[in-house]
């Protein structure tokens, strides 16, 4: 399968799908990566970008997608529309993954309410979570059990950002790993990766 992840910013995708992502890589699926934004505004943007280049090579992505709009002014428009449409005929994927809409930051919102329509003719889209989603209850799991080493890995590779959680004594590794044993325990294994569908279209 061709499968393509969207996300606003840089490890926000490794954050909510990674694990899953790993998965398909290594069953051989085609993985394609579109970060909309430089990151400017949570760090140096070439240092961001250099790291999610490194992420893409450590997940084996088939292409690495850069949009190089300004974090914090992502805005739900025709334009981005058509530059996800523009990747979405690029990429032709059976499966699409997108931050949720309901968010407190509005980068994914904008991501979110656009990817809407971008994946209008999508026959599966999957909503993942970040550390800022809201009302987030996902209704499908994927066990990452045996690939939580290998996206925490992942995550460290974004080391400009590892310590930016905005909470105390709190890193974006503890975070990634609190939030898989939860889903876990929701998808009754240890660890998980939980999603809401906006669209599954099953052909029996």
């Amino acid at each position: 399968m061709n499968i393509l992840a969207i996300g606003a910013h840089p490890d926000d995708i490794e954050f909510g799908c990674g694990g899953t992502l790993i998965k398909y890589t290594r069953a051989r699926h085609n993985i394609s990566l579109f970060v909309l934004s430089d990151g400017s505004f949570g760090g140096d943007p070439a240092i961001r970008m250099r790291e999610q280049k490194e992420s893409a090579k450590f997940l084996g992505v088939r292409e690495l997608f850069l949009g190089n709009l300004r974090d914090t002014e992502i805005a739900d428009n025709r334009e981005l529309i058509l530059k996800m449409d523009e990747i979405i005929n690029k990429v032709k994927p059976d499966i699409v993954f997108l931050n949720y809409l309901d968010d407190v930051h509005q980068d994914h919102r904008a991501t979110a309410q656009s990817g809407v329509s971008a994946t209008r003719y999508i026959k599966e889209v999957l909503y993942y979570e970040v550390p800022t989603s809201q009302n987030f209850e996902p209704d499908i799991f994927v066990d990452i059990g045996d690939v939580l080493d290998k996206k925490l890995e992942l995550l460290r590779l974004h080391t400009s950002q590892v310590d930016r959680t905005r909470v105390e004594n709190l890193t974006i590794i503890e975070s990634a790993q609190s939030c898989a044993n939860f889903r876990g325990y929701q998808g009754r294994v240890k660890y998980a990766e939980g999603f809401k569908a906006l669209r599954i279209l099953k052909e029996i």
